[in-house]
């Protein structure tokens, strides 16, 4: 029986898509049925016409969904359009499965098996499964290509005639996916490079990339990584130390990028209002964490302010999706190699293995109820 994957418009605030037409391409290669709104795609510069090259069938919204077996999206889903797939439909996708609580519930009780693509296991084999990454990496770039533009000057150092035009001096607080694309970007583009983490593992990255770490490095620090690669919670001693060696060394610093974001909690607060009004007039803070409250402790999620001072601060609340041509495409690249998975390349059929460690780790909701292990209790 031919598998029916659905793909859907996402809301006016989201410009990303779940499929390019380079994996609709592998998906009708595996015997799949690909039906996608019409111009679901055009926000990421797919046309209708492109996917069905591709070998996809261009409906409308009801559809796409009415009877398919598998819904593809990027943010969660309404449970309306849940309720018009078949009973028990797989639906994966970026749920945000810490936010809205009954929302959430009220899609598991759907009966829709409900993967979050948040939850993918941070390992070699799902390396290519995992969306946090792929976006990240993307942000990471696009908060420096951002935060130059906002800055208003250059910022390799430039010898010329008339002068010495200085480098830009940037600081990037968090160095996991995006501060390490941040740190490489803002390297190529000739800044001179800092950047500070409470995981020791990072400080070897940061060399490697040519910028130079800043931390206390004490006993404390050496023990400051979870087994899942996460930061963990540091002890007020240590934090007061830390904000001491930020406090000084943030005042000389042109352009900020703040990453520091743990899942499911609110983002720690890294640079405090004295912090800010001692750093320079123009100077740039991009807060990368704003989605969860910011790590400063004057962001704005969602908006771009000056303080009294002179600092611009901007809080992004989805930046990998301004430049959606790229993120859709590594976003369904994600979601291929990990639909993949649940495929008989032999047989073209489904056949989910419910004990597969991807699939274990993922699944978020099945037969009515919330299953995952992080999801016991509410979280606001």
């Amino acid at each position: 029986m031919v598998t029916t994957i659905a793909v859907t418009s996402e809301p006016a605030d989201e410009p990303r898509v779940a499929v390019s037409p380079d994996t609709v391409k592998k998906f009708t290669g595996l015997g799949a049925l690909v039906r996608i709104e019409q111009g679901a795609g055009l926000r990421s510069r797919f046309s209708d016409e492109a996917y069905r090259a591709a070998g996809a069938e261009i409906v409308s919204r009801a559809e796409a969904l009415a009877g398919a077996d598998i819904l593809l999206k990027v943010r969660r889903p309404s449970v309306e359009d849940v309720k018009a797939l078949k009973p028990g439909a797989i639906v994966a996708g970026m749920i945000d499965p810490y936010s809205d609580r009954d929302g959430l519930d009220a899609l598991a009780g759907s009966g829709a098996t409900l993967f979050s693509m948040e939850f993918m296991p941070r390992t070699t084999r799902a390396q290519s499964m995992d969306v946090l990454s792929s976006q990240a990496n993307l942000a990471g770039y696009k908060a420096v290509i951002d935060g130059a533009s906002m800055f208003g000057q250059a910022l390799p150092l430039m010898m010329t005639p008339a002068g010495t035009v200085p480098a830009t001096k940037a600081f990037i607080m968090g160095v996991g996916v995006a501060g390490l694309q941040a740190i490489a970007t803002a390297r190529r583009l000739g800044a001179q490079v800092t950047a500070t983490d409470v995981r020791p593992a990072t400080k070897e990255q940061v060399q490697s990339l040519g910028a130079k770490f800043v931390a206390v490095e004490d006993d404390e620090f050496k023990q400051a990584q979870t087994a899942a690669g996460y930061a963990k919670p540091m002890s007020a001693e240590y934090q007061a130390k830390q904000a001491e060696l930020v406090a000084n060394h943030i005042k000389n610093q042109d352009l900020v990028i703040t990453t520091a974001l743990i899942p499911g909690r609110p983002a720690p607060k890294l640079i405090s209002r004295a912090m800010i009004e001692s750093m320079k007039p123009g100077s740039i803070i991009v807060d990368l964490a704003a989605e969860r409250g910011g790590n400063t402790e004057m962001t704005q999620p969602g908006a771009t302010f000056e303080t009294p001072n002179g600092v611009k601060i901007f809080g992004p609340l989805n930046l990998a999706a301004t430049i959606a041509v790229n993120a859709s495409s590594l976003y369904a690249r994600n979601l291929f190699a990990f639909l993949e998975t649940m495929i008989d390349k032999k047989e073209k059929v489904l056949a989910v293995n419910w004990d597969d460690e991807l699939i274990k780790g993922t699944l978020v909701a099945k037969d009515g109820q919330l299953v995952h292990p992080n999801l016991a209790t509410k979280t606001a």
